[in-house]
């Protein structure tokens, strides 16, 4: 394939899978993604590599597991060089996922422009990496909508407007200096939508509004799950669940808008016909689902449902890929790296060297019916999960508890049948593949099974790189 499509690709923060208008939630206001996915392919199955922001975001542009490239839960440290505590108390700029190549790295050596707004948090926010020489950052990984840190030719500023709109100019900025050009581009658009807080304060009062009289039954309204952990509001009583689900709509909704702003561009530019969109959450989010409010670190021990692992995921490419249908095979996040790569008519030298596989050919033939025998694989610090399309196994180094649960009859993970005797050949089977695959592709350097991961934050460099200090947050 030697097209070389532009291609803009959309993140979004703590956006499970459940939360879009075309995924079915009809109380949530999406149509500029809704639009999206109507004219391209929905992926009904599609899964990050770890259900926090950090490591899931390294993991989808280097295709690399975490026990991999090193970054094991969200930075609380190394994000930008602050000696003096100016910004969000002392800090200095770590460089994550240098000497690890991404996705883009290989656009650019071929050609491609690269452009980045938004969200890095994967370290260093402040130098442009990757192969993008354009470059836009936030400058932490969350924080208030109206009152931030933005990064803008390597200063950090303050700045008091929407977060989501500032994402939004400086991508549309850089479709402005790409107008006309030749090359063939790549746009990374990663906002911090729907990232908690959800106050009222935060938003937009005229999309606020707009959920005033919502009542929120498409999100389950159950008791305080017993392993919740304090990494994000909560939702116990009607008052906090109101607030906090109608900032949330919100928040996904000033991001569609967004996104049509960005969408209407490309159309003004006459790009649209050879540009593929993707758009894609970087992690699961629970909101009230199993009684948890958070994603993978909502709970101690760090959970895996579903909901804090499956994302929505969204492709479009006019005249390429059919219009308006659902894919409904397995992939995750690992699968990104060479999917991009082969449509783009890209050589991938690592190809052999990461775990993910290239869908394009599913996409572009509008068959992508599912394979029974893949499976996906999952991290966060020392629990792993393997799931079918059947079965799903999660192992917590190193004493557990362990769980397993039958998705075609429990898809709502509400019966752990790991301690039944019948079920033991099972999960024989499950824990061999697991250890199996991850044996595969860990570096023994920073393999997080050894790590002491509790979904407070990373400070620093993991495994034998963190030279005796430890880079956990203690836990609360």
């Amino acid at each position: 394939m030697k097209t070389h499509p532009n291609i803009v690709m959309f993140v979004s923060d703590d956006q499970g899978a459940w939360a879009l208008g075309c995924a079915g939630n009809t109380e949530l206001k999406t149509p500029n993604i809704d639009k999206i996915a109507a004219n391209g392919v929905r992926f009904e199955n599609f899964f990050c590599v770890s259900p926090v922001c950090s490591p899931a975001r390294a993991s989808l542009l280097t295709g690399r597991i975490p026990s991999d490239h090193g970054i094991q839960d969200w930075l609380r440290k190394g994000n930008i060089d602050d000696p003096n505590g100016v910004f969000r108390g002392k800090d200095r700029a770590i460089g994550y996922l240098d000497g690890l190549d991404g996705f883009t790295d290989y656009l650019a050596k071929a050609g491609y422009v690269c452009g980045f707004s938004g969200k890095w948090h994967m370290g260093d926010s402040a130098r442009p990496q990757k192969g993008y020489s354009y470059w836009e950052a936030y400058a932490f990984g969350g924080g208030d909508y109206n009152n931030y840190e933005w990064i803008d030719h390597g200063k950090v500023y303050r700045r008091t407007d929407y977060v989501t709109d500032c994402v939004t100019e400086k991508a549309i900025d850089f479709l402005k200096e790409r107008d006309g050009q030749s090359e063939p581009f790549l746009l990374s658009v990663h906002y911090t939508a729907p990232h908690s807080p959800w106050g009222q304060r935060f938003h937009p009062e005229s999309v606020w509004h707009q959920y005033d009289n919502c009542p929120f039954h498409s999100t389950p309204d159950l008791p305080k799950h017993p392993w919740q952990s304090p990494t994000a509001p909560q939702g116990y009583t009607p008052e906090s669940r109101r607030e906090n689900l109608q900032g949330y709509y919100t928040a996904i909704t000033a991001m569609d808008n967004g996104i049509g702003l960005i969408m209407d561009e490309l159309e003004r530019m006459g790009a649209m016909d050879n540009t593929l969109v993707v758009f894609s959450g970087d992690n699961g989010m629970n909101m009230g689902h199993h009684g948890i409010w958070g994603k993978g670190n909502g709970t101690f021990p760090l959970n895996m449902y579903d909901t804090s692992v499956k994302i929505p995921f969204i492709m479009s490419w006019p005249g390429h890929i059919k219009p308006g249908w659902v894919a409904d095979g397995l992939h995750s996040h690992y699968d990104v790296f060479p999917t991009i790569l082969d449509i783009a008519g890209v050589e991938n030298p690592l190809q052999t060297q990461l775990p993910g596989h290239s869908f394009a050919h599913n996409i572009l033939s509008g068959n992508d019916k599912g394979d029974d025998n893949v499976v996906v694989y999952d991290e966060y610090g020392p629990v792993r999960m393997i799931r079918s399309r059947e079965w799903k196994y999660v192992h917590r180094y190193p004493y557990g508890p362990h769980e397993l649960y039958h998705l075609t009859e429990d898809p709502d993970e509400k019966q752990n049948l790991v301690n039944l005797p019948e079920y033991e050949a099972c999960v024989t089977v499950m824990r061999d593949k697991l250890r199996k695959w991850f044996a595969k592709y860990v570096n023994p350097s920073r393999d997080a099974a050894y790590e002491a991961v509790n979904g407070f934050g990373q400070n620093g460099r993991t495994g034998i790189e963190a030279n005796g200090e430890c880079p956990w947050e203690p836990a609360k």
